[in-house]
């Protein structure tokens, strides 16, 4: 990647960082604009809690801003909340996150960096830094955390739309929770920011932040939230619903993961996932409303990604693979390979190759043939497999057993 120098105060890359991929801006995108444009070095970061042990597509997003601020030539932090990760986000949750314990957290970011660093660099003339919030977060006092909440009333907290939905459903809002928003917040004021980058669903959070940078520090903190990648019925991409893509997944895997998105992501997924021309992205979208045939762009995209996120060998190698498998229903050459003795239940094969992760999950995808041994359809829960054959789930999912 380009290493970044100086300032960049350029008219037109302010324009389209500005207008790609932004959902809201405060106090407002013409007050940033003009900061942008002033020449003066921004402090700008991003949050990630590590609640999974990869970075993830919707990641992406809002890292892509933050590289975009650090070629500009701003100061860029990428932040860690291992300490916050402890306490548990309750942004869009139903119940409360179930809380995990340091050893846990501090396992699951060791790859963040490393995967990070495909859009950030870490080293060079303007390095981004890498931090973590337990440094100030964890060292504080009962009296900084009375102190803290003193700037925000429960009425505030309890505007939140999960809470407010939980509390008429009579689940439970726990005061750990309430105190969330404090924690993410001050992350702005340890660090004396100018800028935080992070997906719309984090406006709350962010704005916490200005809130006490402003109280405490008098100091304006502008926030950029990122539009969210989302299917057609407005649920977002993430794990809660099982359509990641991972940072961490193969070339093959994330070309199929694309392929299996609606129609209605394309577009979306090019403005927000891609570093495509936006004249380009434009003309897409008007050869898909002259009824272009939205596979093809599906495959297009699928390719950026995979070039974007691995390289331009593993994209085209990943495009063979789908036409392969999917076409021509081959099984792919290259797959998973599972020791077996003798025979076994197909159950318990499906769990042991990962192909599911539990055995209810199996027997719901045979009864609903969603499993094949070498290419023909199993409805058999009973069903049992041995050495040499191939097992399948979905349209992409392989294994080979093996003596």
């Amino acid at each position: 990647m380009a290493k970044p120098t100086g300032i960049v105060v350029e008219e037109e890359a302010v324009k389209e960082f500005l207008e790609r991929g932004v959902e809201n801006v405060f106090p407002n995108i013409g007050a940033f604009e003009k900061a942008l444009e002033s020449g003066k070095k921004l402090r700008a970061y991003l949050g990630v809690d590590p609640t999974g042990p990869t970075l993830h597509m919707g990641h992406v997003i809002p890292l892509k801003k933050l590289r975009d601020l650090q070629r500009m030539g701003h100061e860029v932090i990428l932040l860690i909340g291992d300490f916050t990760a402890m306490i548990g986000d309750p942004t869009d949750k139903t119940a409360a996150r179930v809380r995990q314990t340091r050893e846990q957290v501090l396992e699951n970011c060791k790859l963040y960096k490393e995967q990070a660093s495909t859009f950030l660099a870490f080293d060079g003339p303007n390095p981004a830094k890498l931090m973590f919030n337990s440094a100030w977060l964890a060292t504080m006092t009962f009296a900084d955390v009375v102190e803290l909440a003193a700037h925000f009333t429960v009425q505030q907290m309890s505007e939140r739309d999960m809470f407010e939905k939980r509390i008429e459903e009579g689940r439970p809002v726990y005061l750990h929770e309430f105190l969330y928003p404090l924690m993410q917040g001050y992350d702005s004021v340890a660090m004396d920011v100018d800028i935080e980058v992070g997906g719309n669903d984090q406006t709350f959070n962010m704005l916490a932040g200005r809130t006490l940078l402003k109280e405490t520090k008098q100091k304006e903190k502008y926030v950029l939230a990122t539009t969210l990648l989302a299917d057609d019925s407005g649920k977002k991409m993430g794990k809660t619903e099982g359509n990641m893509l991972a940072l961490t997944d193969s070339a093959e895997e994330m070309y199929g993961k694309v392929m299996s998105w609606t129609d209605g992501m394309i577009i979306p997924a090019f403005r927000l996932c891609t570093d495509v021309e936006l004249g380009e992205v434009e003309r897409i979208e008007d050869l898909m409303k002259k009824g272009g045939n939205p596979v093809e762009f599906k495959h297009r995209l699928a390719k950026e990604i995979v070039k974007f996120l691995k390289s331009p060998e593993e994209a085209d190698a990943a495009r063979e693979q789908f036409n392969r498998v999917h076409k021509s229903h081959e099984a792919p050459e290259d797959m998973p390979e599972y020791t077996v003795n003798g025979s076994m239940p197909l159950v318990d094969a499906l769990v042991a190759s990962k192909l599911v992760s539990s055995k209810t999950e199996a027997r719901a995808q045979i009864a609903q043939g969603g499993v094949k041994i070498d290419g023909a359809v199993v409805s058999d829960v009973k069903a049992t497999v041995s050495a040499g054959s191939v097992i399948q789930k979905g349209k992409r999912h392989f294994a080979k057993l093996v003596a």
